[in-house]
């Protein structure tokens, strides 16, 4: 396991990329214990719905567009590479492991990508993803970001997992920040869903540590925050239109 040091740069560095880019305000085999079986460790695999983006573009033609005050701005083009940040890893993390719930799990990173694009051609802002190549970033933070969280992600599979955890808990925490700054409603119900799917994909990850007898501390959210929504039943259903909805 990489020494707590070269956790906290990696860490450091996550909040490098918030600070730059916001206003302060289960196919293959999967593991269960010692042997292997399948699903994501609780008979729900994480799949990707493809009538996701979809769906929030359906929900987003019947709001205004508003102007964009800079923290939305900054936020839209954080969360749609932040995106291809997670998606990216699991992929990678995928290859290495042979683990479905990092597949599944990277399907569904895609539609919150393809959700993020939405915004960005709704207000014709420049994408910050000038290309699709997995591993490959605009942003200098993020490229170091990926390279360090694969590299520990490679090392064991109880790295792998926490890694999971780590970009699921990073993503709640930096999306509940971004809601706090947007007041445009079609941005908000955008972040909405983002953050219904990285809920599901936190509970996703947490079975399988606990599954394979590891545990995960939380580094963004409280403990009681995490433990709370790792300790709920999945939420399904459709896609949520209510900007001011309450988890």
């Amino acid at each position: 396991m990489i020494g707590m040091n070269k956790k906290s740069v990696i860490f450091a560095v996550v909040l490098i990329v918030l600070t730059a880019f916001t206003v302060s305000a289960s196919g293959s085999n999967e593991t269960g214990g010692t042997g292997r079986g399948n699903g994501d460790g609780s008979g729900n695999g994480i799949v990707a719905d493809e009538g996701f983006a979809g769906g929030i573009e359906t929900a987003l033609a019947s709001v205004e567009k508003e102007p964009l005050s800079d923290a939305e701005t900054q936020g839209i083009l954080l969360m749609r590479e932040e995106e291809k940040l997670a998606r990216d890893v699991y992929i990678t993390l995928y290859e290495k492991w042979d683990i479905r719930t990092f597949t599944n799990i990277s399907k569904a990173e895609q539609t919150h990508m393809d959700a993020m694009k939405l915004l960005v051609d709704r207000y014709e802002l420049t994408d910050p993803m000038t290309t699709d190549e997995v591993g490959v970033f605009t942003n200098p933070e993020l490229q170091k970001l990926y390279d360090d969280l694969v590299e520990e992600g490679s090392s064991s599979l109880e790295n792998a997992l926490k890694i999971g955890s780590t970009i699921e808990d990073l993503d709640i925490y930096d999306l509940e920040r971004l809601m706090k700054t947007a007041d445009n409603s079609d941005v908000k119900i955008v972040y909405q869903n983002l953050l219904k799917g990285s809920r599901n994909h936190l509970r996703a990850f947490d079975r399988q540590l606990q599954r394979n007898g590891y545990s995960y501390e939380a580094q963004y959210l409280t403990q009681k925050a995490y433990d709370a929504i790792a300790q709920s039943e999945q939420e399904r259903g459709t896609v949520i239109t209510d900007p001011d909805f309450k988890y």
